[in-house]
């Protein structure tokens, strides 16, 4: 008889990770399913939708007869997550708490616990990507110790493991799995690779989780869930009133409680105002808010930023870009917007200019540029500098044009 392999799953509670452990137990493994606590506190409704998280994973590995542990990261993710949450805000930006905790518990402690503590041979999720090792290579990964010389010999290392889209674009979760180091992923299953969340919820009902499947999809933060987000940012960080000001005109609006509790291209609340206007900038050192009338004004359009030192996930940097200090690729800095052509240029400091194929709305600092390739997630990089908006640029070409001289008649 052959050897069982141990596999830990991640146990959310919901419809993906459910079926994940389902699939891992067909397959023959011996699987534990293990619930991550990273936030504490109650929702604004005084329900602590983590405990009911919690027990619906219980019951699923109770039905699938697998050992059920919990483990609890709300110190870390506080101090790792949070925290740098809070950070960017204050600076004017707005961060992704969501591959932030990927980076830094599930695919970091949460891995840890479960090849060292636990002593399992991977660990598994129930996101919607595959990577670019087959399942029995992943258990053959066996950790070498590190080099003893000061070089380590060319020969020695590994192939990278490569991320690639799953088979369910629609609900391709790679973007938030694009900060994960190689050594996480080298260990990771992701059990569905290859099926569409329609066929997942087909499975789950026929594994009579009934109670998962009733649940709505998560779409708050990371851990915290759906909440009124100015009022719970304002839990945090103390209220900084400003003007709302107009970037046509410099007209004061209205006003606003913080500038980090609205980001770029947000519909503004402003009294007395019959038609919308929206965020199109901030300055923090003023507290001003810059606001334009229609969502598709030329103030909410850019077509180039950059990032800060980027996060490649297999080879860094990639051969190409190493040789020409440039690479034709594709680009999203929101989950399931539409791949961008983009061209990329690389900085000595390791930092990226992203040029795009054409302008897009809303370009967000602190946000995370993601690239892509052929199906293959590249990696990521925090957006810390936007390029000018076409409203500027149209400034400048009717200024350029009121100081050109008249022709002569």
């Amino acid at each position: 008889m052959g050897l069982v392999r141990k596999v830990v799953c991640a146990m959310s509670g919901g419809v993906d990770s459910s079926v994940a452990a389902l699939l891992l137990k067909r397959r023959g493994y011996s699987v534990i399913g293990v619930f991550m606590k990273n936030w504490d506190s109650l929702d604004e409704n005084g329900v602590c939708s983590t405990e009911k998280d919690c027990e619906d994973a219980y019951r699923v590995c109770q039905t699938l007869d697998i050992p059920f542990h919990h483990v609890s990261y709300v110190k870390e993710y506080w101090n790792d997550v949070f925290c740098n949450l809070l950070n960017e805000y204050e600076k004017g930006r707005t961060p992704n708490p969501d591959i932030l905790c990927n980076k830094y518990i599930k695919f970091n402690l949460f891995h840890k616990y479960a090849i060292n503590t636990l002593g399992c041979d991977a660990m598994a999720t129930g996101h919607y990507a595959r990577t670019s090792l087959e399942d029995e290579e992943v258990f053959r990964q066996r950790r070498a110790a590190p080099p003893v010389t000061l070089f380590r010999d060319r020969f020695e290392i590994r192939k990278p493991v490569r991320l690639f889209q799953g088979a369910d674009l629609a609900k391709d979760q790679t973007f938030f799995l694009s900060q994960v180091s190689q050594d996480a992923l080298r260990q990771t299953l992701f059990p569905l690779a290859g099926l569409t969340k329609e066929f997942v919820r087909k499975m789950a009902a026929e594994a009579g989780f009934h109670h998962v499947l009733k649940k709505k999809e998560s779409m708050g933060i990371c851990f915290i869930g759906e909440r009124n987000f100015e009022n719970f940012i304002l839990e945090y960080l103390e209220a900084k009133p400003g003007n709302l000001v107009s970037i046509e005109d410099g007209t004061v609006m209205g006003t606003h409680k913080g500038w980090f509790t609205l980001t770029l291209g947000q519909r503004a609340r402003i009294g007395g105002q019959k038609d919308a206007w929206f965020v199109v900038d901030k300055d923090v050192l003023t507290g001003d808010v810059f606001v334009a009338p229609t969502t598709n004004h030329p103030a909410l359009f850019r077509d180039t930023i950059r990032t800060e030192r980027f996060h490649w996930m297999a080879v860094d940097p990639p051969p190409e870009l190493a040789r020409t200090q440039m690479l034709e690729c594709h680009f999203r800095f929101i989950h399931q917007m539409p791949l961008i052509p983009c061209t990329v240029t690389l900085n000595m400091d390791g930092s990226l200019w992203i040029s795009l194929s054409q302008t897009v709305r809303a370009l967000t600092p602190g946000q995370f540029a993601v690239l892509y390739k052929s199906g293959e997630c590249l990696g990521s990089g925090k957006i810390i500098q936007l390029g000018p908006t076409e409203h500027t640029l149209q400034q400048g070409r009717q200024r350029l044009q009121q100081s050109e001289p008249e022709a002569p008649g």
